[in-house]
């Protein structure tokens, strides 16, 4: 089968390898729509771990199932996470599933881009989901990053007719548009440094879309009413970003720390305003099996119109200039890779 094996954002080759099989209670998927992640083109995270098969947003059929798979057969549609939580250890426990080792260590073999992966027995039992009738694979795909915002909403506790500030208005951040108009957010607001995406970010529902070179603390107050954001959701960890995200928030609301900074990255906290206006600051990362499911629903409801956002449907083979495209962040919203072309 053919693979895209990522060495750098400028360095991905495509490269044939054995499909691997299916042991007991695992699953072999062929995959058929698999959306390229802002994060897989963080080269200071992937580049120190390639070469490597990426690629975790993805649906398909299975192809084959292995003994003990009683839940799936040969033709059904699913959608699969890389990333599925134990449910025993004291994190998931608590709640915070992102926090469980497992979590953190299950990945798919050898990842979504690529014409099969091989689902783990873990992953085949928790994280698999049927794709509901009526959702393309193409929008089933988007159940990982949908997951994932619904986590970083829920983490913020956005309540219906706050307002939400989103920095950051790249193919995350429209999501966090779109989602917190589904859950009742009032007031939209939306920060990016470039011109296409802030015209994006009012496609997808912004109420007022900034440029980053303004005064955004001031500007969020004067289109909310002269008060700061109830919650601002960080899709950057741009320090500047940062820095005008904690002077936008409003008294008694929410930063949500949602894009990941670079190790050793450090930003000064002013405590006193913070902590003087009942500020809670808070962190989100990645999405459990609940999540997924609410997101499935969400995209089968039309409640999150998630094919309005592929800008790009590229088969396998240009996998290279996906990445470019997604790394650049100028021509594309969401890129989509279809390792079987004609399918879904």
């Amino acid at each position: 089968m053919k693979v895209a094996v990522y060495h750098a954002n400028d360095d991905v080759r495509i490269e044939e390898r054995p499909v691997p099989a299916p042991g007991p209670g695992e699953i072999l998927v062929r995959i058929v729509a698999s959306g390229i992640c802002g994060s897989d083109v963080m080269e200071w995270y992937r580049k120190p771990r390639a070469p490597l098969v990426l690629g975790h947003e993805l649906a398909g059929t299975v192809e084959k199932a292995g003994p003990g798979v009683e839940r799936f057969r040969p033709g059904d549609r699913v959608v699969v996470t890389h990333h599925v939580p134990c449910f025993t250890c004291r994190a998931c426990l608590t709640g915070h599933f992102s926090a469980c080792d497992t979590l953190r260590s299950t990945k798919l073999d050898p990842g979504g881009f690529a014409e099969f992966a091989r689902v783990p027995a873990l992953q085949t039992d928790r994280g698999t989901f049927p794709i509901p009738e009526g959702v393309s694979f193409e929008e089933a795909s988007f159940a990982e990053p949908v997951a994932c915002v619904l986590h970083g909403l829920s983490r913020a506790g956005l309540e219906a007719g706050d307002s939400l500030l989103v920095i950051g208005s790249g193919i995350t951040g429209l999501l966090f548009l779109l989602l917190g108009r589904t859950l009742g957010a009032g007031r939209l607001l939306a920060v990016d440094i470039r011109e296409e995406r802030i015209r994006a970010a009012r496609r997808f529902g912004a109420d007022a879309a900034l440029s980053a070179a303004e005064d955004v603390p001031a500007r969020v107050r004067e289109e909310n009413g002269g008060r700061g954001a109830d919650v601002v959701a960080l899709c950057t960890a741009d320090p500047g970003a940062v820095r005008q995200g904690l002077r936008s928030v409003g008294r008694g609301g929410t930063v949500l720390f949602f894009a990941p900074a670079e190790p050793g990255v450090e930003i000064p906290i002013p405590l006193w305003p913070l902590w003087r206006d009942d500020v809670t600051l808070t962190t989100a990362y990645a999405g459990a099996p609940p999540d997924l499911a609410v997101a499935l629903e969400l995209i089968r409801a039309r409640r999150v119109p998630v094919a309005e956002m592929i800008t790009h449907r590229l088969p396998l083979a240009q996998a290279a200039e996906g990445f470019r495209l997604v790394a650049e962040g100028r021509e594309s919203i969401k890129v989509i890779l279809r390792p079987h072309a004609g399918e879904g």
